[in-house]
């Protein structure tokens, strides 16, 4: 088990124990020039959305980074930003906390799909959910939700829905986000032996990913065929793509609202053919 599993499973527990002091996590030292407050906000946006162990946890991710071969303060700004996004990921538990925050006092209707408010709960209880509603063809059926702080009935709800918070490091959605996370990380790390200047390209993946509900599916499976198709390959020494960063670039470019990805399919076994094709050795005639 490697040591980001360790560090997201310690702070998982500490929710569950309820070890979760007042104190926010300190700003790491030595980070690169200018990035302090990127870091602060991304300390306060994860305790507001969480809890200080949670906010922690970014902390310790950042801290593989700081010192680190050629991470400047571009790249690690960058990271910083953008992780702070992806651990903050929208979800019904979100909106309804966002919503409380709003000045202004409206209502509106959110679309989700059913699995998706049945993964916000904890695992234990939503599994067995799933499965039946798989067993039905419902999982993937959609459901509007109506989000309204125009009256006290309607911020008691957002109240009640915004303190599920609690139990959100316990659902579906976290487990696979945190997963996400580290496998963003992971790859980073490779760009930073293997093409270094293919990394901020691969930092900036993330923000592929964001919203909820279908187009986030969508969005998080193109991430995956990119990352799969172009980046692993690559670092694994089976893809002879001298420049990364321009492949992700064009890769991204064929991106459109396709469930079966046709158009990102295609390009992408495109730039592959080419890389091989320029790797082959030239046939001279005897």
């Amino acid at each position: 088990m490697n040591d980001g599993i360790l560090s997201s499973l310690h702070y998982l527990f500490a929710d569950i124990i309820g070890d979760d002091d007042d104190t926010p996590p300190c700003v790491p030292d030595n980070l690169p020039e200018g990035t302090e407050a990127i870091v602060r906000a991304g300390i306060d946006r994860l305790i507001e959305y969480q809890s200080q162990s949670y906010a922690q946890l970014y902390v310790d991710r950042l801290c593989r980074f700081i010192g680190k071969p050629g991470v400047d303060a571009t790249l690690f700004g960058e990271i910083a930003r953008l992780m702070a996004l992806r651990m903050s990921y929208e979800d019904p538990i979100r909106i309804a906390q966002l919503k409380l925050t709003e000045k202004k006092r409206s209502g509106e209707r959110r679309k989700f799909r059913i699995d998706e408010l049945i993964g916000c709960l904890p695992a234990v209880v939503a599994e067995p959910v799933l499965d039946v509603l798989d067993w039905l063809n419902w999982a993937r059926a959609p459901i509007s939700v109506k989000y309204s702080a125009k009256n006290r009935w309607g911020i008691r709800r957002l109240k009640i829905e915004a303190g599920l918070k609690r139990w959100r490091l316990f659902s579906i959605r976290y487990g696979k986000e945190r997963v996400w996370v580290e496998r963003w990380l992971h790859m980073i790390n490779r760009s930073l032996i293997k093409q270094p200047a293919a990394t901020l390209a691969i930092i900036r993946t993330a923000d592929m990913i964001q919203g909820y509900g279908s187009p986030y599916r969508h969005a998080l499976s193109d991430w995956h065929a990119i990352i799969d198709g172009l980046v692993k390959p690559t670092f694994d020494g089976k893809l002879p793509l001298a420049d990364l960063a321009g492949a992700i670039a064009d890769a991204r470019a064929a991106i459109q609202p396709d469930l079966r990805q046709a158009a990102l399919k295609r390009r992408i076994a495109e730039i592959r053919a080419e890389a091989h094709s320029k790797a082959e050795p030239t046939n001279t005639a005897a």
